[in-house]
């Protein structure tokens, strides 16, 4: 009944006449389900290793530059229902409802971290900050994570340069090898990022309640996210399908229309922005080899 009302977005109504219980029997197991799910999630949303992933230590694109990145966050919106009186915090720049979720994830297909409940209007940068200060989110200081250009650029939490081709797709349409070290950066730190964007596609087509409004109270509605991850992990944990092509069980027609994640960092966190100077100092330090190791095996090449 669980994975039915996840598949389908399947009312209270709906379940009782498919599975033949009564209403009551319905909600109180959705429940119990939900809450052990919850449960479950410090065991399998959990950090794995500090080791220098695979993807990243196999590859001379890679390493040694992103040695120490060890994983990808990104912020992605999910619609959600609530009643008129408190609606304007959760309304998004599309000006539909939406609850904001960090995730971070790793290489290998699964989340490590989670952080559901937010609204829609708050940005991905606060929500970072809400995670390190009241969630024991925690990087070492000698390691970090990829974001995109909606978060500061900081030691720990390396973004791309702004104002410099970014994504795989305007790197494809300029059909030209990078022409300096910010465009190579950018390049292969989207590559990186793909990972997250990949993942979180493949969560929303395995579970279409992640993509409209439900029928469930605000608290369920975010707890649902949270379970859909742990789901999402223990199906990766034993081999199962990562391919998110599939018919889905809920109508396109269905789908609330959302913003995706912040694309510019606006400033607005504090203690973010006092590593700033930092940050730059230590992606600068990272493009600037890489740039020197492929500008050099470029040459290599030609002669």
């Amino acid at each position: 009944m669980f994975l039915y009302t996840l598949a389908k977005n399947a009312s209270n109504r709906t379940v009782q006449e498919r599975f033949q219980h009564s209403g009551c029997s319905v909600s109180a197991y959705f429940g119990k389900i939900l809450n052990a799910k919850l449960q479950l999630s410090t065991e399998i949303i959990r950090f794995s290793s500090l080791l220098t992933p695979r993807e990243i230590s196999n590859s001379t694109k890679f390493n040694p530059y992103f040695k120490d990145c060890i994983g990808v966050i990104d912020g992605t919106h999910v619609p959600i229902t609530v009643q008129g009186q408190i609606q304007d915090p959760y309304r998004n720049r599309k000006q539909t409802l939406s609850q904001n979720v960090m995730v971070a994830c790793n290489f290998d297909n699964r989340f490590i971290f989670v952080l559901a409940g937010w609204e829609g209007s708050a940005s991905d940068a606060l929500i970072l900050k809400s995670a390190i200060d009241e969630c024991n989110f925690y990087v070492p200081s000698d390691k970090f994570y990829l974001v995109d250009a909606g978060y500061a650029n900081t030691p720990n939490f390396i973004a791309p340069y702004r104002g410099v081709r970014y994504h795989l797709n305007e790197q494809a349409k300029a059909n030209k090898r990078p022409k300096d070290y910010k465009e190579l950066f950018n390049l292969r730190h989207s590559q990186l990022r793909n990972h997250v964007e990949s993942i979180i596609g493949v969560l929303k087509m395995r579970f279409p309640i992640l993509k409209t409004a439900t029928y469930h109270t605000l608290d369920s509605q975010r707890d649902i996210v949270t379970a859909a991850c742990v789901l999402h992990n223990f199906i990766v944990n034993h081999n199962g399908d990562m391919n998110s092509e599939s018919t889905p069980e809920i109508s396109p027609n269905e789908f609330v229309a959302i913003p995706d994640g912040d694309s510019i960092y606006d400033g607005n966190v504090e203690s973010l922005n006092n590593e700033r100077q930092t940050g730059a100092l230590k992606r600068n330090e990272i493009a600037m080899k890489m740039w020197e190791d492929y500008d050099n095996n470029y040459r290599n090449r030609q002669s």
